[in-house]
């Protein structure tokens, strides 16, 4: 028996322990409890008549990928509806915030066949447009023989992953070679992606370029303005465990110098601000948090935004930024988000996740990496004193991040062929 087909048998004779497993994740608040049947395939919502193209983005980032491609499908064609799906609270959360009206949210079913029976024979998708690297054996492979057509859009396999994939071809192939199209951000990933079996694998571009920056609620960015004045801020955004210490040092090391200095974090997973705060209160800091609707007073040294959704509001905050998962983590956050916001970014050695991004950043200037936390330290002071130097950060930043838009359009273009094929009818701009 092949991997692939262990795999099938694995998941329908541990199906008891799947749902035990998910139980206890919606105990723990890591599934939504009043939706929990979407996870095994039960629909949250009827079906639309008509077309139906399904969009799938395992968390935050790839969903906030799947916007762009949303809204120029909403141009481009007629009579077609949407479903979003996503596998987490959060990412739940931020599709119910950004997703345009009309655009079904539903979570993606567990991997068994059964549940993915379920869903498939619900919502029948002409086509299917996965985000990235969620490669669910059953879900892609039921769905292409359902008949379902399937372009993975954004793909992407690090150099780790293509390797553990390699040593298991029997497993892997079949996943891959369900893609009728595969799009990706590069021409190494277009290699890996057809030395695992993919077909028609074209590198367009990262659709992370294509993305509209973070949305502020403008009540809310007049009166943080207002609290902070004219003191000196910086921010450490999408902080892991680890992180939120080291902006904590940074700002004690610091503040005798910049008198006022104001110190922002924002946590890559606000549900450990409790941890956090505590963290920070033991070394003699001074914590406001958001979730608790706190001030920012004279006493205030950090402003820890225990938050989701809300990045773009601090990027538009903080002249100077810290990328996280990138100093006591690994892998970095994604740095296009503050470049079109302004921001001077700094980071750790780790930005492995946008390895390409944050490497041609470093050759345009629109980027500084720090070491270590010592070195961390260091450029935010010098950065805190060299506004100059901020400007042109940001101005490069800026210049990067708009210097690849067309990815979308190229995006749409090679989608053009199966839409025809199923029949999805695209406005006439004559």
């Amino acid at each position: 028996m092949s991997l692939f087909y262990a795999y099938r048998a694995a998941t329908r004779l541990l199906g008891p322990a799947l749902h035990l497993y998910l139980n206890r994740r919606k105990k723990r608040g890591k599934e939504d409890a009043g939706r929990i049947g979407e996870r095994f395939g039960h629909p949250g919502a009827p079906r639309p008549k008509g077309h139906l193209i399904w969009i799938h983005g395992a968390s935050v980032g790839e969903s906030l990928s799947a916007l762009p491609v949303i809204e120029e499908i909403r141009k481009r064609y007629l009579d077609v509806s949407i479903l979003m799906t996503t596998g987490t609270v959060t990412s739940a959360t931020l599709m119910h915030a950004r997703l345009p009206d009309g655009v079904i949210h539903q979570f993606v079913p567990i991997d068994r066949q059964v549940c993915v029976a379920r869903f498939l024979h619900h919502w029948k998708p002409d086509l299917a447009l996965w985000l990235e690297s969620d490669f669910w054996p059953n879900l892609l492979t039921k769905a292409n023989k359902a008949g379902t057509r399937l372009a993975l859009l954004n793909g992407r396999i690090s150099e780790k992953s293509f390797k553990g994939y390699s040593r298991y071809p029997s497993f892997i192939r079949p996943v891959i070679s369900a893609f009728d199209i595969i799009l990706t951000q590069s021409s190494d990933e277009s290699e890996r992606f057809e030395s695992l079996g993919g077909t028609s694998v074209t590198a367009v571009g990262n659709l992370k370029f294509a993305a509209p920056p973070l949305p502020a609620d403008a009540t809310d960015l007049a009166t943080l303005q207002e609290q902070i004045g004219n003191r000196p801020v910086w921010l450490a955004s999408s902080t892991f465990d680890g992180e939120e210490r080291i902006a904590g040092d940074t700002h004690k090391k610091l503040a005798p110098e910049h008198p006022g200095l104001l110190t922002i974090i924002v946590p890559r997973h606000p549900d450990r601000a409790d941890d956090i705060e505590a963290s920070l209160i033991a070394q003699g800091l001074e914590v406001s948090r958001r979730s608790r609707a706190h001030l920012i007073t004279a006493q205030t040294d950090i402003y820890l935004a225990d938050t989701m959704g809300e990045l773009g509001l601090f990027y538009r905050l903080a002249p100077v930024c810290f990328i996280g998962k990138s100093l006591s983590a690994k892998g970095g956050q994604n740095p296009l988000e503050p470049a079109r916001l302004g921001c001077a970014i700094l980071h750790g050695p780790d930005m492995s996740n946008f390895a390409t991004i944050s490497r041609e950043m470093l050759a345009a200037g629109a980027c500084r990496p720090a070491s270590d936390a010592d070195d961390l330290t260091r450029q935010v002071n010098a950065l805190l004193h060299d506004p100059e130097t901020v400007k042109n950060l940001a101005e490069a930043a800026l210049g990067y991040a708009n210097s690849k838009a067309e990815v979308l359009e190229r995006t749409l273009d090679a989608l053009r062929p199966i839409m025809r094929e199923k029949g999805i009818k695209e406005v006439d701009h004559a």
